[in-house]
């Protein structure tokens, strides 16, 4: 590796924002930094030059939006004040060892407020090799309302020497608060070409150039999904299931079995995503409460462990929900991809098709409806997502889903 931002595919407006912004902070450090205070940093958040103490990183799913956040932490911590990719603090921070570096991944459905304060709490110390403290909080969105109030406090008197990285899907109300927002930068990116994707997974991945192209169009734009696509063979295999859905529309009661076969699959590969860690969480706790010991104080510190026990499963149910709803996504994103693929089909559009392995069935579904039928389609897709977004239970959005898409 060569650059930090290497892997920021297809964004080149947002890198050298980016890029000069780190350099600009680089040379405020070398400066001496002559005040102790942050308001040099906030004065720069309406110059695009400049480095400034709180940014939004805002794109559609895929974009690389945890991606860029993780580069820029980077390059704040190269010693050379460029993002090298070669130095010590390049390295720990993209590897996520980095003592001044702290990630927030919400594992569940939301970020809570005691996280928030903790976290708030450990970026006000002072930096161990004296550049920056630096806090990437990956779905920003799911904060809630008390979490929000916390990191507003904290992002209107920040620390000199702190750094706030958020990433949302955009910078709407329900995504991150507008008081929030006017105090960072946005850094908005855009989803990327296939083509751009596919070079990618060719030239990082040693992808194929035939499947990197094929791949990098069934995902849409979105780099992970590709990558596990490139990579994973039972990820095609439940690509495959869902692009099968639509031909197996054929009345009432194979609409309900089509939508409980895409719940339960579902849930099956959320189980088994988060079933070593959970397992690893578990057996951790019981160690450090002392299970396997003997006596009377063994025996009361798992009789006073219940609380911490009932704490994680809440945890990890949470965790489940959060990928259950995260593989059903990526199944109605193919779905989606079909569907369109049908409507461009009957209006002759000339644009190239998501997937090109399933084009056979999308002209001949482009023959039987029109292109009126087939967007209602795609919409009853797209309504789903959106049901589910707004935590309406996923069968039912699902079941309902399923009936549109039969209608037509």
């Amino acid at each position: 590796m060569s650059d930090v931002f290497v892997d920021l595919v297809g964004q080149d407006d947002a890198v050298d924002t980016l890029r000069r912004a780190a350099m600009a902070a680089a040379a405020f450090l070398a400066a001496g930094d002559p005040v102790d205070s942050a308001e040099p940093l906030r004065a720069g958040a309406g110059n695009t030059g400049a480095m400034t103490h709180a940014w939004i990183f805002t794109g559609p799913p895929g974009s690389g939006r945890s991606v860029a956040a993780r580069a820029f932490a980077a390059a704040l911590q190269c010693v050379h004040g460029t993002g090298c990719g070669e130095c010590a603090g390049c390295r720990t921070t993209l590897g996520g060892t980095h003592a001044d570096v702290r990630f927030v991944v919400p594992e569940g459905l939301s970020i809570g407020v005691g996280e928030m304060r903790a976290l708030v709490l450990r970026a006000a110390s002072t930096p161990s090799d004296g550049r920056w403290q630096v806090v990437v909080i990956e779905d920003a969105d799911r904060l809630t309302e008390a979490a929000g109030n916390a990191l507003l406090k904290a992002i209107e008197e920040p620390p000199p020497r702190t750094v706030f990285l958020l990433c949302t899907p955009s910078t709407h109300p329900d995504d991150v608060s507008v008081t929030i927002r006017s105090r960072c930068r946005v850094v908005p990116l855009r989803q990327p070409s296939a083509d751009a994707v596919a070079t990618m997974l060719t030239r990082r991945d040693g992808v194929p150039a035939d499947v990197a192209g094929w791949v990098a169009a069934a995902a849409q734009g979105h780099v992970g999904r590709a990558r596990r696509l490139a990579r994973d063979p039972d990820a095609r295999k439940r690509r495959d299931a869902v692009l099968a859905v639509p031909r197996r529309l054929t009345g009432v009661g194979a609409a309900f079995d089509a939508a409980s076969a895409l719940i339960e699959a579902a849930e099956a590969e959320a189980e088994a995503a988060v079933a070593e860690t959970d397992t690893s969480e578990r057996e951790a706790l019981q160690t450090a409460l002392g299970a396997g010991g003997t006596g009377r104080g063994a025996a009361g510190a798992i009789r006073g462990a219940a609380g911490q026990l009932k704490d994680l499963e809440r945890r990890q149910k949470s965790r489940a929900t959060r990928a259950q709803r995260d593989s059903l996504d990526r199944a109605l994103v193919d779905l989606a991809g079909f569907y369109r693929d049908v409507l461009t089909l009957s209006m002759r559009a000339p644009v190239a098709p998501v997937h090109a392995d399933t084009a056979p069935l999308a002209s001949a579904a482009a023959e039987k409806w029109t292109p009126e039928a087939a967007l209602r389609r795609l919409e009853a897709v797209l309504a789903c997502r959106k049901a589910i977004e707004a935590n309406v239970k996923p069968r039912i959005a699902v079941e309902s889903m399923m009936l549109a898409l039969w209608r037509g």
